[in-house]
C-alpha cells in the first residue's frame, strides 16, 4: 500500500537508497559483519547521496533543507541491508552533526562540516556515562574554566563510532548539580589528554565501532563550547529527537525484511507434506507480524507529518520508540519460531535480527525511560 505521504521526491530519494544498498552493501553485509568492519568508501558514498546532510547549510555541503520523511526512509532502507551494525556505524555521524551546524562558530563549521557530511572524517556524540545511562542529568564529566581553554576530566562509555571518529561532541557538566549545568563541547581527537578504547565482544553490532572515551585534563579552547553555557541539556534533549526517529525506522527496516524472509522461507520449507505457509498457524505469525509493521509504520508517518510542520512531537517520538522495538521483539522472535533450528545458525538474517533486537530497545534512551518521558510529557 502506498503511504500518501510518499511524494515523487522522496520516492526517488528511497528508491536511489534502496538501489545503494542493494549494489553496495547488502552482497557483503555479512562477510563484513563477520570480519568487525567494513570498506570507508561506503561513508563517502552514503554521504554523497545526502545521508549525513539533513537541516545542514548547502554552503557546507550539505542538503540545505530538512525532512523528517527522508531521514525515516534512510534509517529504513540501511537496515533493510540484514546487518543493523552498519546503519549504526554510518549513522553514528548524525546525532553529532546537529549541535555543530546549530551551536558552533562559522570557522568551526567551515573546518570539520565539509569533511563530516562528504564522509571523509567522521563525527559522534558523546553522551553516555558508565555511572549514568539514560541518566543524562547526572552526568559526572566536567569542564572547568582555565582562561580561554575548558579542561575536560571524566569519561563516557557505549559511544558508537568512538574509535574511528575524528571529532566528538562531549556532555559535561561546568556548574553545580542538575540539568542547567550542563555545557556542550566540540573535541579533536588529537586534544591532549584524550585517549579511548574499543568495547569487544558485543552480543551484535560487530562491524560497528563502540568505545570508552577518556578524558585527562584535556584542555580545548573555550570557542569550542556548542551554545551558551548551562544549555547543553536542553540541546541534548532535542538531539535525542531525530536519533529516536531513526531508531524507529530502523526497527521498522528490520521487521520488514524479517517478514520478506519468513514468507520465502516457508514458501519453499515443507512439513507434513505440505509448504509451511500452507499451515494455518503459520498463516497467522505473519499476519501478525505483517499488522505490527503497518501499525508502526502509520505511526511513525504521522510523527514525521507533525515534525515537518513545525512540530517536535516528544511524547509521541518516546511511546513510538518503545512501541516499535517491542514490535521488532515480536517479529523476530516470531522469526525465529518460522525457521525453527535454520534460524539459529550464523549467517542467516533472522538470527541476527533476533540478536540485535535489544540494542534498539536500549539506545537512544531505554524502554523505561521513553515511557516514563512520554507520561510526563502528557503532563501527568
Amino acid at each position: 500500500m502506498r503511504s500518501p505521504f510518499e511524494t515523487e521526491e522522496r520516492a526517488a530519494f528511497r528508491e536511489s537508497f534502496r538501489k545503494f544498498v542493494a549494489k553496495e552493501i547488502t552482497p557483503y553485509a555479512q562477510e563484513w559483519d563477520e570480519d568487525g568492519t567494513f570498506p570507508w568508501h561506503i561513508h563517502e558514498k552514503a554521504g554523497a547521496l545526502g545521508l549525513y546532510g539533513f537541516g545542514v547549510d548547502e554552503k557546507y555541503g550539505g542538503l540545505g533543507f530538512d525532512d523528517a520523511f527522508m531521514r525515516l526512509i534512510c534509517a529504513e532502507e540501511l537496515a533493510q541491508c540484514g546487518v543493523n551494525g552498519i546503519a549504526a556505524a554510518l549513522g553514528c555521524r548524525n546525532i553529532s552533526i546537529g549541535p555543530i551546524q546549530k551551536f558552533g562558530g562559522d570557522a568551526l563549521k567551515a573546518r570539520v562540516l565539509p569533511d563530516i557530511l562528504s564522509g571523509r572524517k567522521a563525527s559522534c556524540l558523546a553522551i553516555t556515562e558508565a555511572s549514568g545511562g539514560s541518566d543524562v542529568a547526572n552526568m559526572k564529566t566536567t569542564a572547568t574554566q582555565d582562561g580561554d581553554s575548558y579542561i575536560l576530566n571524566g569519561s563516557k562509555t557505549f559511544i558508537t563510532g568512538g574509535m574511528n571518529s575524528d571529532y566528538f561532541v562531549v556532555g559535561a557538566r561546568t556548574s553545580g548539580a542538575g540539568l542547567k549545568g550542563i555545557s556542550l563541547f566540540f573535541v579533536d581527537k588529537d586534544c591532549d589528554g584524550f585517549s579511548r578504547m574499543a568495547l569487544e565482544r558485543k552480543m551484535g553490532w560487530w562491524c560497528s565501532d563502540q568505545a570508552s572515551l577518556f578524558f585527562d585534563n584535556c584542555s580545548i579552547p573555550a570557542n569550542n563550547m556548542l551554545g551558551s553555557e548551562g544549555t547543553g541539556f536542553l540541546a541534548i534533549m532535542n538531539n535525542f529527537n531525530y536519533e529516536r526517529l531513526s531508531i524507529i525506522g530502523q526497527a521498522i527496516g528490520m521487521m520488514k525484511l524479517a517478514l520478506k524472509e519468513c514468507i520465502a522461507y516457508a514458501q519453499i520449507r515443507e512439513t507434513f507434506g505440505q509448504a509451511l505457509i500452507k499451515h494455518q498457524v503459520i498463516r497467522h505469525k505473519i499476519a501478525d507480524m505483517s499488522a505490527k509493521i503497518d501499525a508502526c509504520e502509520a505511526y511513525a508517518n504521522q510523527i514525521c507529518w507533525l515534525i515537518n510542520d513545525g512540530e517536535m512531537p516528544v511524547a509521541e517520538i518516546s511511546k513510538a520508540k518503545f512501541f516499535t522495538t517491542k514490535a521488532l521483539e515480536y517479529v523476530a522472535s516470531e522469526g525465529m519460531q518460522i525457521f525453527g533450528g535454520a534460524g539459529y545458525l550464523r549467517g542467516n538474517n533472522i538470527e541476527r535480527i533476533y540478536r540485535e533486537v535489544k540494542v534498539l530497545a536500549i539506545g537512544g534512551g531505554s524502554e523505561e525511560i521513553m515511557k516514563d518521558l512520554a507520561v510526563r510529557q502528557m503532563g501527568l
